[in-house]
């Protein structure tokens, strides 16, 4: 496909609603054309028509189930193979609410391949046409229950500690051949995906929930000041470069000869 606009092609998991919707809505008005996925192909066309419509930009539903592997390897494909794709929003994700003992294991599995499968095949996908052409822009949505894992459904908060700490790599890997990694750290968000785990969003304190549209905004001015990780409610930035660089003060201590001295000396007890 190629583009009709300067700003190239942005690429959107989980388009269909919530999060995804709001950045194409917000992504088209800044000048890119759109390739919309989500399982729902009347909704994904419904948002289509609509933004063309708005922004005149060139749009595509492309309707694809991202726990399906041939589902996802189309997906895939696309990104290695149109060279107009310059940006990748990894979003499409589920959430498995409850206590890990509770839940049902086979959904689970699920929102394993939707939230650590998925955006890491498109992530490589995407990372190698980027590569080849100099230039593109990977955003992955997290959470901040990567940073709360006493908080939250164990096996959720995992998904999203993978999509940071998989970001935080690349950023390293990708940076130097001028690829863009953002991780955005949402707080609640009123989005479907309480209601599809079965939380009512009711349930939820007032003032812990942020509107869709003011996240997503937050996050692209993230994007927009060269930020690495966005934490949409965080005020106090020093606050997570305090909290990064403790765990980088840890690296000389983490791999070396000799156990600590507790432990030679319990063992020597």
């Amino acid at each position: 496909m190629h583009t009709s606009t300067g700003r190239g092609t942005a690429l959107i998991t989980g388009a269909s609603s919530g999060i995804g919707a709001v950045y194409a809505d917000r992504l088209a008005r800044r000048g890119h054309d759109l390739v919309l996925v989500a399982r729902d192909q009347a909704r994904l066309q419904a948002l289509a028509t609509r933004l063309t419509g708005q922004t005149g930009v060139r749009t595509e539903a492309l309707a694809a189930d991202l726990t399906d592997p041939a589902e996802l390897a189309r997906v895939e494909q696309r990104l290695r193979d149109d060279p107009a794709i310059s940006l990748l929003l990894n979003n499409a994700g589920m959430a498995v609410t409850g206590s890990f003992l509770s839940a049902d294991i086979d959904t689970v599995q699920t929102m394993l391949q939707l939230n650590v499968l998925a955006p890491t095949r498109l992530a490589q996908a995407a990372a190698a046409s980027f590569v080849a052409q100099g230039r593109g822009t990977l955003v992955n949505i997290a959470s901040v229950v990567a940073l709360l894992p006493e908080r939250f459904s164990g096996a959720y908060g995992s998904t999203k500690a993978y999509l940071l700490h998989l970001s935080l790599a690349l950023q390293q890997e990708l940076g130097p051949q001028g690829i863009r990694v953002q991780a955005v750290l949402p707080g609640a968000t009123r989005t479907e995906i309480w209601e599809r785990a079965g939380t009512p969003i009711d349930q939820l304190p007032p003032e812990m929930l942020m509107e869709v549209d003011a996240m997503v905004d937050a996050a692209l001015a993230g994007l927009d000041l060269g930020e690495a990780v966005t934490i949409p409610s965080l005020e106090a930035l020093h606050d997570w470069d305090a909290l990064e660089d403790a765990r980088r003060a840890l690296g000389p201590y983490l791999s070396l000869r000799q156990p600590a001295a507790r432990y030679r000396d319990a063992a020597l007890a």
